[in-house]
């Protein structure tokens, strides 16, 4: 079994930069929702010792003195990229399973590469890559998932193998010596603690475990990853995600909430977006669930309450779940309170065609109302959220901020790049 891990290296700032070519070799920096704090870094900002996650404040002082570019999260352009990197890795192997919004695992298996050309293959993607989309990427190539993940990090690690590394039978020992606990996938911080107070420090010690020992004392997932570590491929590759339980849409507000009539817009906003989720996975909810909750760090009272609303019949009608995710909300709402954040959840998700029907209930999702779903998807997909009911508001003061945000490039005419040609 040949497997590849492809990740794209620092995917938001690189994501930036392919329309920003005037920031080549310039420190970028991502933001949070609302610019709240830093939640991705460009090679650059990393190196001056930008630590992620921290708020956007506390690094004033070095942003300006180096001259760092700072981006609000552009969710839509990074979604936009990811389909056309995964749609590019699709072309060399039919079997892919997209692990994240920038990760994806290759099966090599059977391709009939042979074992010499793996690394030149590799870097055959890279170069297509970064020809086709601009995106620069790391590769690592090995037997298991989970030694093409050590792989992949270790490529990052050591520019002299441009990009690609792959683990060729007998160098194994020395990819997991130079590999911490902490970066074997599947290793997390809490279990990091108690391996490292057994006496193991790198992916080599926990190698040398016996599997069967691992499983009595932790438990059967680990064990496969030491399985892995060892060469046994024990985890398949997933080539289609498994629809989703629950679908969640909540954010924070850009200033505090007051009045009735803010938060009902921002709860038909999320719930709407959460409402062409569950059309994309073509399934129906039985149960939304609303919350509203003012800031923990707010001294003038806190207040905090949800409620579940059972749907007389699964549906996947934008109207009418926003219909019941509103009857939720007025019964959770008391005045006086500044509410910071709200949000949505879709409970009880089936497949939309398991749905049993029976004479006594009324039947919501009809062939009309279906079409009239997916006509409104369509049009929103292919004009940026062209039809919205009009509960969800016009104005929307509350929406989060992102005064550092770059514009649409990949999805509105008026932002697309012109380029002069003489």
């Amino acid at each position: 079994m040949t497997i590849a891990l492809c990740d794209a290296n620092n995917f938001y700032a690189s994501c930036e930069r392919i329309f920003r070519p005037d920031l080549a070799g310039q420190p970028i920096v991502i933001l949070s929702n609302n610019d709240g704090c830093i939640v991705a870094r460009s090679a650059e900002a990393k190196a001056l010792g930008i630590g992620m996650g921290i708020p956007v404040f506390k690094a004033h002082h070095i942003i300006q003195q180096h001259n760092i570019a700072v981006f609000s999260s552009n969710y839509s352009l990074y979604g936009a990229m990811s389909q056309r990197l995964m749609s590019i890795l699709e072309s060399f192997t039919p079997n892919v399973e997209v692990y994240s919004i920038d990760e994806a695992f290759l099966d090599l298996t059977d391709l009939n590469i042979n074992a010499s050309n793996l690394t030149n293959y590799g870097q055959q993607v890279r170069t297509t890559l970064a020809q086709y989309c601009g995106l620069p990427m790391s590769i690592g190539i090995a037997s298991t998932k989970t030694l093409a993940k050590l792989a992949n990090h270790y490529a990052k690690q050591h520019v002299e193998y441009n990009g690609v590394y792959e683990v060729l039978p007998g160098q194994e020992t020395t990819l997991l010596k130079a590999m911490p606990l902490g970066e074997v996938w599947g290793v997390g911080r809490k279990l990091t603690y108690k391996l490292q107070a057994m006496g193991l420090s790198t992916a080599y010690d926990l190698a040398c475990i016996p599997p069967k020992v691992i499983r009595k004392h932790f438990s059967v997932l680990l064990e496969r990853t030491v399985r892995e570590l060892n060469g046994e491929p024990c985890i398949d590759l997933i080539l289609e995600a498994p629809s989703k339980q629950q679908i969640i849409c909540s954010r924070s507000f850009s200033k505090r909430v007051f009045n009735l009539t803010d938060l009902q817009e921002a709860i038909s906003s999320y719930t709407s977006r959460a409402s062409e989720k569950l059309r994309q996975q073509n399934s129906t909810a039985k149960t939304i669930m609303v919350f509203i909750r003012t800031s923990p760090f707010d001294h003038n009272g806190q207040y905090r309450r949800s409620a579940f609303i059972p749907l007389p019949y699964p549906t996947m009608d934008t109207r009418i779940l926003i219909t019941n995710a509103l009857k939720g909300l007025k019964a959770i709402y008391q005045p006086g309170f500044a509410y910071a954040k709200a949000g949505v959840m879709l409970c009880e998700l089936r497949e939309a065609c398991s749905v049993q029907h029976d004479f006594f209930t009324k039947q919501y999702d009809t062939t009309k109302t279906l079409r009239l779903m997916d006509t409104i998807d369509a049009i929103n997909n292919q004009f940026n959220n062209g039809i919205f009911l009009a509960s969800n508001g016009i104005q929307q003061d509350w929406r989060m901020a992102r005064s550092q945000l770059s514009p649409s490039y990949l999805s509105n005419w008026n932002h697309v790049k012109h380029v002069l040609v003489k």
